[in-house]
């Protein structure tokens, strides 16, 4: 049948997951870091999305497509809100978890208790792209999340590293590309690595790294890592 549909431009799509949250219908979904129509019969085309999208991203066209479900829809959502114990339409990177740990009691510290940081300030919008720390490093682009997850950050990510903060969901995407694009001119770092969350719309970060490495006129090598809510790490 021919009807209106949600229609994604996923080069303008960012992955901040506004538009998840905004469709109660669950039709929407962020897939290695886009948001894409998780099927048609989910979709009822009144474009509740359009508007929490910042990027324009999402437009209603009218073509053929099949018809909306409003029973598939529920039993869908029914499924996401058991699996992840979290209602579908909710933005992984903004719903409130409890986490539980084994041990209620306070952590012993460790031997390594002093700070691995040798850079000052951290936030990628104020560290200036000509400061004598960044030079011929190896500097590490880090999600304002992941020190709060990983137990051990300092003593197996920070040391020796200059460290650069950013958001890719509450911050300026394109202002944080520009800067982290004159850091890599200026410094001509060794390598550039991010460590971001695991939740679908910080792998924004990855997408201003490469951006940034696409836009300077170095050669670097590039690493991610991502950090489960648990505080694990994936990657290299």
């Amino acid at each position: 049948m021919r009807r209106k549909i949600v229609v994604i431009d996923e080069e303008k799509c960012t992955g901040c997951g506004l538009c998840v949250t905004s469709c109660a219908e669950g039709a929407i979904a962020i897939v290695d870091g886009k948001a894409r129509l998780v099927s048609e019969t989910y979709c009822d085309g009144l474009g509740d999305c359009l508007a929490a999208c910042p990027e324009d991203a999402i437009t209603i066209v009218e073509k053929e497509a099949e018809p909306f479900d409003e029973t598939a829809s529920k039993e869908h959502l029914d499924a996401l809100s058991k699996k992840n114990d979290i209602p579908s339409f909710v933005c992984p990177g903004s719903a409130s978890r409890q986490l539980r740990r084994a041990s209620t009691e306070p952590a012993t510290p460790s031997a390594h208790t002093q700070s691995e940081l040798i850079n000052w300030p951290v936030q990628l919008a104020l560290v200036p792209p000509s400061a004598p720390y960044l030079k011929q490093a190896d500097i590490l682009l880090v999600a304002d999340c992941v020190p709060f997850a990983m137990a051990d950050f300092h003593a197996s990510c920070l040391h020796g590293k200059p460290v650069l903060v950013a958001c890719p969901k509450l911050d300026d995407v394109q202002t944080h590309t520009d800067k982290l694009t004159e850091v890599l001119n200026q410094a001509a770092p060794r390598s550039l690595s991010v460590l971001h969350m695991e939740v679908p719309c910080c792998s924004g970060l990855m997408r201003i790294a490469q951006a940034a490495l696409d836009a300077c006129d170095r050669d670097i090598p590039l690493h991610e890592a991502i950090v489960t809510i648990n505080g694990t790490v994936r990657g290299d």
